[in-house]
């Protein structure tokens, strides 16, 4: 089984992230310049929150409300899931699917190390399983 210490390795690039006082319409640019769809909120290095366009979504444009004017804090998910670095990938896609979310924050001593989404998870699997099957071609063919 593989670690998402080990998957977070494969992935390049920064997490990017926004703080609880931001507005919500500079965390969405931010989010389209990215092409994320979600942002870790961050006091310093530690994660207090969560903000998709999901939040977005149902808690601004439903509610009527302003994105220049809303703040980030106000919509923000704060009971956050996180996982370790040393869980498996399996494990990750399991508290993904039964949590119904998107994104998990990686979190290691109480410190964010990484964000993995449910897009990283399904290409490690669909890697995973491509590698199965070659080496069960060659074992078959004899090619080992």
């Amino acid at each position: 089984m593989t670690s998402i210490r080990a998957l977070l390795k494969q992935k390049d690039g920064p997490v990017w992230s926004t703080t609880p006082s931001a507005s919500v319409y500079d965390a969405l640019a931010l989010m389209a310049e990215k092409n994320v769809g979600a942002l870790p909120v961050m006091d310093g290095r530690r994660i207090v929150g969560m903000v998709s366009e999901r939040d977005y979504a149902r808690k601004v444009i439903l509610k009527g409300k302003h994105s220049r004017e809303t703040r980030i804090a106000e919509i923000m998910t704060v009971d956050v899931v996180t996982v370790s670095p040393d869980q498996s990938v399996e494990e990750c896609m399991m508290v993904m699917t039964e949590r119904r979310i998107r994104h998990l924050p990686v979190v290691e001593d109480a410190l964010l190390v990484g964000l993995i989404s449910i897009g990283d998870v399904v290409k490690h699997i669909i890697e995973d399983q491509r590698s199965t099957i070659h080496h069960l071609e060659d074992y078959i063919t004899g090619r080992r």
